[in-house]
């Protein structure tokens, strides 16, 4: 299934047709596919070049370790979440490798990974629908994570699947129009809450 998204100003094709499906195929995905995601992740950017991320996958053929990354997720995630063929955690290191201080951009960059390996997934015709719904600590004990390591999100990859395999509600979700804040809300210049000239209608 395809949900583009309904810009005001032409976008790259990958960037209006991401978004966050709960309906997955339950095809595989290729494990050389599954390295090129990682790979884009690898190749983000990040403050010093700390590259403070990690990232935690289970996929269906490893139905042990994909259990136990199912069980770190609240109850309405992995309802859905369990046909989806692989699960993954981003983790961010929260201090400096050289000095051991505090990384203040950590989860920024994280962040910056996970959208490469997003758009990544996107370019080979698979979707990713990240998640705040899962519980860190649990986490953290299922997969021993070190202390200096904060999980950041979850996330399901794969394929899209068939919204009429979802329930009722989570059907009019996967089918509704895609909304967004207008760029006037966010875009700002000379000072807070003042829009900036060049996207102000």
């Amino acid at each position: 299934m395809h949900k583009p998204a309904a810009t005001d100003v032409a976008l790259h094709e990958l960037i209006r047709n991401r978004w966050s499906p709960r309906a997955f195929s339950e095809n595989p995905v290729p494990p050389e596919v599954l390295r090129s995601l990682f790979e884009a992740a690898r190749w983000a950017p990040s403050s010093n070049n700390e590259q403070p991320w990690a990232y935690l996958v289970a996929t269906k053929d490893d139905p042990e370790n994909f259990a136990k990354m199912l069980g770190v997720l609240v109850e309405f995630n992995a309802n859905w979440a369990k046909h989806a063929p692989t699960l993954a955690l981003s983790v961010a290191h929260l201090k400096t490798q050289r000095e051991g201080k505090p990384n203040r951009l950590a989860l920024h960059d994280v962040g910056s990974a996970t959208a490469q390996l997003t758009f990544e997934a996107n370019a080979r015709g698979l979707q990713v629908h990240q998640m705040a719904g899962f519980d860190a600590e649990t986490a953290r004990q299922t997969f021993t994570i070190p202390g200096d390591w904060e999980p950041v999100a979850a996330m399901a990859i794969g394929y899209p699947g068939d919204p009429g395999s979802l329930p009722e509600k989570l059907r009019e979700r996967e089918l509704a129009t895609r909304t967004r804040k207008p760029l006037g809300e966010f875009v700002m210049a000379g000072g807070w809450g003042h829009t900036a000239p060049f996207v102000a209608t």
